[in-house]
């Protein structure tokens, strides 16, 4: 067995934090195990977000040792995680903050001034150029929106401190050095024309006396994890939203379609494109032109919780409804009841509805037919978005409501009218891990070699524990 036949994968998501082994040789996924992501800290305000960070390198250490079990020649570590959020920390990956999440809200408060949100006054500070280069990833939960409202706030600390993400955080923190990250994690921050920090903004917002993370290539060591008795070379960490791109094995001229929780329409452009999307690096020096936020499970959750109130109210546990639901919909060939899915701010509006209704078309079957519409309705108003032109020849379907809901994945076809094709697992992410893992120890010689590795594979391989 080879030093290097064997990695641990890692994954810092919003509701687990995921690990797994990744066999190079075989090119098999095995012993997938999961860890609650720690809950907020209960007494803070309203809009605030904070999770203690100590209780997530705990957990991720926990998960990593458990793994070792399995692996005990295992050659190293290869994570994401969630993009956005802060934590402040030193030299040595010791934190001087809580990890303020990506959900927090608090440049929303009221600004001081009197006028508008911390939100408000942090836009005037922006130019159209600078939201260009940032990639128009310009939105409150941001490192760069947290920095600004403690600087406003009088409450950034005097000392030289570190801006990090999530992932770079924990690393560093487990590897007691400085932290360092892949490109593709630094959304928000990175100027997408240099390629590097963007330290001109930094400055104009009041904080350019900040360090960052050192953007380094996935090849890159970023640490040494002395665990168990083994010393595990840890890589640079990535976005998680590339790392599952790149394991539904999407390519140029395709458009990604990941429906779960959140929801992203996405496609790969090998050079720069900028427009009224978000883009954010992608891996070989490719760019992701992307639209983001797009209602979807979130937005599902709560029409599931208006119907399952009542249910809940006189404490009685109902099964999985997606089942029956599924087969409710498929049941109904059309509906006049209309829906509008945008419950919360997204990029097709932020004020929700259910209109035209009558005694004959509310039930479950219309109800979730008529959101299943609206969803694939706002797939192609942000498509089209992305490109007018209709620059992709097929769809790529990925994330767990796109793997379950068959008559979904039909009604935005139908909308689309061109080849589509569904990702051939759940675990994108994990499998994106495994690809950049035949990158990053030297296996292939870039994502696109590695995913061409990998599709001649007669099925993917993952194992269940």
């Amino acid at each position: 067995m080879s030093h290097q036949q064997q990695l641990i994968a890692i994954d810092l998501g919003t509701t687990s934090i995921k690990g797994a082994l990744l066999d190079l040789d075989a090119c098999r996924i095995s012993h997938i195990q999961r860890l609650p992501f720690p809950e907020p800290i209960s007494d803070l305000p309203d809009l605030f977000c904070e999770i203690d960070v100590h209780i997530i390198t705990r957990a991720t250490r926990q998960l990593i040792s458990g793994l070792l079990m399995y692996a005990p020649d295992c050659a190293g570590i290869v994570m994401c995680g969630q993009m956005g959020g802060l934590v402040l920390i030193d030299a040595l990956g010791q934190p001087h903050s809580n990890y303020i999440s990506w959900r927090d809200q608090r440049l929303l408060m009221a600004h001081p001034s009197g006028e508008g949100s911390y939100w408000d006054h942090f836009q005037r500070h922006l130019t159209d150029s600078d939201r260009r280069q940032l990639g128009n990833e310009v939105r409150p939960g941001l490192p760069v929106s947290f920095l600004y409202w403690l600087t406003e706030r009088k409450q950034l600390p005097t000392s030289p401190l570190i801006a990090a993400s999530l992932p770079d955080f924990v690393l560093a923190n487990l590897c007691a050095t400085s932290p360092a990250t892949e490109i593709t994690n630094a959304v928000g921050g990175v100027n997408v024309e240099t390629r590097n920090w963007h330290h001109e903004v930094f400055a104009k917002l009041g904080f350019g006396q900040v360090g960052w993370s050192r953007l380094c290539d996935v090849r890159e060591s970023v640490g040494t994890l002395h665990i168990d008795e083994q010393c595990l070379t840890c890589y640079a960490p990535v976005g998680d939203h590339q790392a599952a791109l790149a394991g539904a094995f999407i390519q140029p001229g395709e458009l990604s379609i990941n429906i779960s929780t959140g929801s992203q329409a996405s496609l790969l452009t090998t050079e720069l494109e900028l427009g009224n999307y978000q883009t954010r690096p992608f891996f070989d020096g490719h760019y992701l032109n992307t639209i983001t936020h797009i209602p979807a499970g979130r937005s599902l959750n709560v029409l599931l919780g208006l119907l399952g109130e009542l249910a809940a109210a006189q404490q009685i546990s109902l099964g999985d409804p997606w089942p029956y639901i599924a087969s409710a919909v498929a049941a109904v060939s059309e509906t006049d009841l209309e829906m509008d899915m945008a419950f919360f701010p997204s990029p097709v509006g932020s004020r929700g509805a259910i209109a035209n209704i009558h005694e004959g078309n509310l039930s479950v079957g219309q109800l979730f037919r008529a959101a299943f519409c609206s969803m694939a309705l706002n797939y192609r108003t942000c498509a089209l978005r992305l490109s007018p032109t209709q620059a992709w020849e097929r769809i790529v379907f990925s994330g767990g409501l796109a793997q379950n809901l068959e008559v979904l994945r039909q009604l935005i076809a139908e909308q689309f009218k061109c080849a589509h094709r569904l990702c051939a697992t759940t675990e994108d992410a994990l499998f994106g891990l495994l690809a950049l893992g035949l990158v990053a120890t030297g296996r292939a010689n870039n994502l696109q070699a590695a995913i061409a590795h990998l599709a001649v594979l007669p099925e993917w391989r993952l194992e269940s524990t």
